[in-house]
């Protein structure tokens, strides 16, 4: 399948030249774009050497991070080479030549690629800890297991460029987002094995571990923190109704339409994202449908449990939701707040036009 190179480079050295340099080699036919996303003077006769090699550049008059710079890259060659698939790699030395090729000859209509490293060998210490963290985070908040959420080397298709430039996010946070929605678009995600390269103790790199490490979760804290917010409110108010005398059924009831109508509320805002006029009434059928569907699951095990087996009734709610939370994420993910496709692949048209120089 036909390809393009896409390097997003913030105040790069030599490793960008070499990058270009043996991309051309390797693929002489094949269109590298880099994107200077606000590196300044100091840096121009970098990106000077990389356009003699044959690059296009994009300039950016200010840094405005990593994410804004995929997405001026996606939103260009969307028009500039429509119809090619794109692989994006960083600039400081990471991703070999091999492994480049190797994710791109995966590429597939609505399947994005993932260059998973392997995390053996010399690896830093707060790579190997943030990795391993962040892995372990977005399983447990998307139910999908991946080997490396946070690689750079990923490949992408013609057809999820328009959805791309969609996904919010600036910076490093882009990145996880982009996986967050991919899981509630329903893009497949494949992964391909790759060298795990850090040079110089990975010094090149422009990560902040705490700043950026914030941004990088906070997508999964957000799509987390909403079920638990509905938790809360839901227990309050269960028991504020059961003090006041109302038998279990109706609290439960009662609690559960205090605290859906504030999930419904914050998910589709906050979490999943707008999901058009057209697909508010649609969400709304569906929350409402799980949210039944919840609540007498709710009610059952909480009937065995308080007159079965005498449970306190704030220890069975808690024990009783720390089993539903789960399935509520993954239905309101996959069947509730699910974007139109005509919604997805729309151009983002908050994506300015950076200046190209050939």
């Amino acid at each position: 399948m036909a390809m393009i190179i896409l390097i997003p480079s913030y105040q790069p050295d030599h490793r960008l030249v070499d990058l270009v340099r043996d991309l051309r080699r390797a693929l002489p036919r094949a269109p590298v774009l880099v994107v200077d996303d606000g590196s300044g003077p100091r840096y121009a006769a970098v990106f000077a050497q990389a356009r003699a090699l044959g690059a296009e550049v994009l300039t950016g008059d200010v840094n405005r991070g990593k994410g804004h710079a995929l997405k001026a890259g996606f939103a260009h060659l969307r028009t500039a080479h429509p119809g090619q698939g794109v692989v994006c790699a960083d600039s400081d030395g990471q991703h070999t030549v091999t492994d480049i090729l190797r994710v791109g000859d995966a590429i597939a209509p609505g399947t994005m690629v993932l260059g998973a490293r392997q995390f053996v060998g010399a690896v830093p210490l707060r790579s190997r800890v943030g990795n391993e963290a962040t892995r372990w985070i977005f399983a447990a908040a998307t139910g999908q297991r991946l080997r490396d959420t946070q690689t750079g080397l990923r490949a992408y298709p013609a057809d999820l460029l328009g959805w791309l430039t969609t996904v919010p996010g600036e910076r490093f946070e882009y990145e996880m987002a982009v996986l967050l929605a991919a899981r509630r678009a329903r893009h497949a995600v494949l992964e391909v094995p790759i060298r795990t390269v850090y040079l110089d103790d990975n010094a090149s790199s422009h990560f902040r571990p705490l700043v950026d490490s914030l941004r990088v979760y906070q997508p999964m804290v957000r799509f987390a923190a909403s079920s638990l917010t509905a938790f809360a409110i839901d227990t309050a108010v269960l028991l504020a109704l059961s003090a006041f005398g109302w038998g279990l059924a109706a609290a439960v009831v009662g609690a559960r339409l205090v605290s859906g109508a504030a999930n419904f509320a914050v998910n589709r805002s906050l979490v999943f994202g707008q999901v058009g006029r057209a697909g508010v009434a649609t969400a709304a059928v569906r929350y409402a449908a799980l949210a039944s569907a919840l609540v007498v699951a709710n009610y059952l095990v909480l009937r065995a449990m308080v007159d079965g087996l005498g449970t306190p009734l704030l220890a069975a709610k808690v024990v009783t939701e720390m089993g539903l939370v789960v399935v509520s994420f993954a239905v309101q993910r996959q069947h509730v707040f699910v974007q139109p496709r005509r919604h997805r692949d729309a151009p983002s048209a908050a994506v300015p036009r950076l200046t190209s120089v050939r």
